[in-house]
């Protein structure tokens, strides 16, 4: 696991800007607080920040081919290394490491481009090919590990980090104005974009090669799209079991101390008890939970720990976020508005104390449909805009739907979640009303006049609508699920996960994620993943022979902390100044009228509006960190 930067010229024989790579790599140490090396020569260079996993003695980076005309760089994990060992070193590729990086650029060598192809794991690497003055900087499929952009006529720079872009004093930091309406919507922004203008995130799954001053991007993996051929529950049983173990297994491989994180839940349930069950030894598994009983899911980790005979471990987390936040929006790089990211890191945190290596659930809501509200209300709703005429949605539901989440007095679930507006709508578009931070007609009276009149080409649906074109024609809930996929979880869970993690220099592994899962899971009927009113009904049928029922079939309960409360008590005094300060009201983004009364409300509990708040707060702090400062001084410190 490391942090990764590079600059390439696209005069060859331009001087390397050292200072500059070295910059570059000090500022992302702590995804790689091990080592830091460099490839550097005239018209290239390459820096690395290590986090000492596999071959700890021999596989520090860059790492290079045989004459050293190939070297690469490496943020992650290849899962699948020894077996693309034996297949490189049987076509003659000679390895002096042990180490997984060592394998990408043989298969480079090998295959070409085209090698990305034949990776099982989470990476995002550079190889530079000095024969041909080619940068090929690669992806994972799902998005684990980042990868940023930025480009001139001079000169092409990646990172794996923003804020290491931002140690160029040439970059400006002018805010993408589409993607803060994006985030106004999302509460995160969605890739290629990214907050500034400029910079680019390298998409999942996709490629890009800079050859002579010239980029192109291109496609490599998509999830398979009407493939279902799996409608027996036993065969699915069976065949889920055998993909799913085999993707834990490879991800136990390791030189240093490995653990889990153990929620109680589903998800992270599955994967260690499929850890215990490939004899790993006792698994060392970490769990968050809060003073607030209504948040605190530590009874059911630990009655799962005592099933599997895990070292488990606890830890309370205290409303501690005044001193955390500034720590919490350096480490995001982009204004994040899901404030799971607090428990999220005090995990990460706890886990590292003992190991350095950590397995986890994520992937399971998305794969394989855990999403009760997003999933199952929406499948009635699907069904009611069947049967409702035209005529009836579009002259008498519609202007009742748009009337109603405007009342005041409605409670937000309610107006969050209303029934009328989404069915009088298309299924992608209410899909996009619900889980939006802030709805279309909430935007319209939150955001300032000037930013709207800038925006006003812009919809921020774009980024669920061209997923949704691609996934066209099928069941609505496999619809659903690509889209969360390249979405919510590419853009929200997965920047979340990394940030928190690499902020620990905590490597975590998610089986879940692995794309031999993801291509199985494909092939599976919906019924088998939504059944009636039992979301993850597949995975819930593998756990039933491994764990009580009631740690099973229990409610479901996010990652979430009791926010609302905090912003009435130990987070009141950052939330003024944060939301209300001459700075925070100068800013033009946002009505300074309409947020004091959005926190004025929330103060006297007319209405929660915490999630908004908190979005509105991070995205003050986040500006303060890197537009009003050089981030390279670290966070916020009063």
């Amino acid at each position: 696991m490391c942090g990764i930067a590079g600059i390439v010229y696209a005069d060859p024989h331009r001087p390397l800007e050292r200072d500059l790579l070295e910059r570059m790599g000090t500022v992302i140490a702590h995804r790689g607080p091990d080592a830091g090396t460099f490839h550097a020569k005239p018209g290239i260079g390459l820096a690395s920040r290590r986090l000492r996993i596999i071959d700890v003695a021999g596989g520090d980076q860059p790492i290079y081919n045989e004459d050293r005309t190939k070297a690469v760089v490496l943020n992650g994990e290849i899962y699948n290394f020894l077996e693309l060992r034996r297949e490189l070193e049987a076509k003659g590729h000679h390895f002096r490491t042990r180490s997984d990086t060592e394998a990408i650029v043989h298969a480079y060598e090998e295959y070409g481009v085209r090698c990305v192809e034949r990776l099982r794991g989470m990476y995002a690497f550079a190889l530079w090919d000095e024969t041909e003055r080619r940068l090929v900087l690669a992806r994972d499929r799902v998005g684990k590990k980042p990868l940023y952009y930025t480009e001139d006529l001079e000169r092409f720079c990646f990172a794996s980090e923003l804020k290491a872009l931002l140690q160029d004093p040439a970059r400006k930091r002018a805010i993408d104005l589409e993607a803060l309406d994006g985030y106004f919507s999302f509460g995160c922004v969605q890739g290629p974009a990214t907050i500034l203008e400029g910079v680019a995130q390298l998409p999942p799954a996709h490629v890009l090669v800079w050859e002579r001053g010239s980029i192109r991007v291109s496609e490599y993996w998509d999830v398979p799209r009407d493939a279902v051929t799996i409608r027996d529950e036993r065969k699915a049983l069976e065949g889920f079991t055998e993909v799913f173990s085999d993707a834990v297994r490879v991800r136990l491989v390791s030189d240093v101390a490995l653990g889990a994180f153990l929620s109680g839940g589903v998800d992270s349930s599955a994967v260690v008890t499929a850890m215990a069950a490939l004899g790993a030894g006792p698994v060392v598994t970490t769990s968050v939970g809060f003073q607030n009983r209504a948040y605190n899911e530590l009874s059911y980790s630990r009655m799962v720990a005592d099933a599997v005979g895990s070292e488990h471990h606890e830890l309370i987390v205290e409303p501690r976020a005044v001193d955390v936040l500034p720590r919490l929006v350096w480490h995001l790089d982009e204004p994040f508005a899901d404030s799971s990211a607090l428990p999220t890191y005090y995990l990460a945190a706890a886990a590292r104390e003992r190991v350095t290596v950590a397995l986890s659930g994520d992937g399971g809501d998305e794969v394989f449909a855990g999403y009760q509200r997003r999933y199952g209300l929406n499948r009635w709703e699907v069904r009611a805009r069947r049967l409702m005429p035209a005529w009836l949605r579009a002259g008498v539901v519609g202007p009742l739907g748009r009337i109603y989440p405007k009342a005041d007095w409605a409670p937000r679930p309610l107006r969050a979640k209303c029934f009328l507006q989404n069915v009088a709508t298309t299924f992608e578009r209410a899909y996009f009303n619900d889980l939006s931070l802030f709805r279309t007609h909430e935007k319209s009276t939150l955001l300032a006049p000037e930013f709207i009149r800038q925006t006003s080409g812009h919809d921020a649906f774009t980024a669920f609508s061209q997923h949704f074109d691609r996934v066209a024609g099928l069941d609505p809930l496999n619809q659903l699920l690509y889209v969360d996929l390249k979405t919510w979880l590419a853009n929200d869970i997965l920047v979340k996960v990394d940030r928190m993690s690499m902020a620990n220099s905590l490597e975590v592994r998610s089986p879940l994620l692995d794309h031999k899962v993801i291509e199985f899971a494909a092939t599976v009927a919906p019924d088998l993943k939504y059944r009636g009113a039992t979301s993850k009904y597949l995975l819930k049928r593998y756990l039933e022979p491994k764990l009580p029922a009631e740690l099973i079939h229990r409610r479901k309960q996010g990652f979430e902390i009791p926010l609302g409360q905090w912003l009435r008590t130990d987070l009141r005094d950052l939330g003024e100044e944060l939301l209300l300060s001459r700075v925070a009201r100068g800013r033009g983004y946002v009505r300074a009228d309409h947020v004091r009364r959005m926190w004025e409300h929330h103060q006297r509990k007319l209405r929660n509006h915490s999630a908004q708040l908190w979005a509105l707060m991070v995205l003050e702090l986040w500006h303060r960190t890197f537009v009003d400062q050089d981030p390279s001084r670290g966070p916020i410190t009063s």
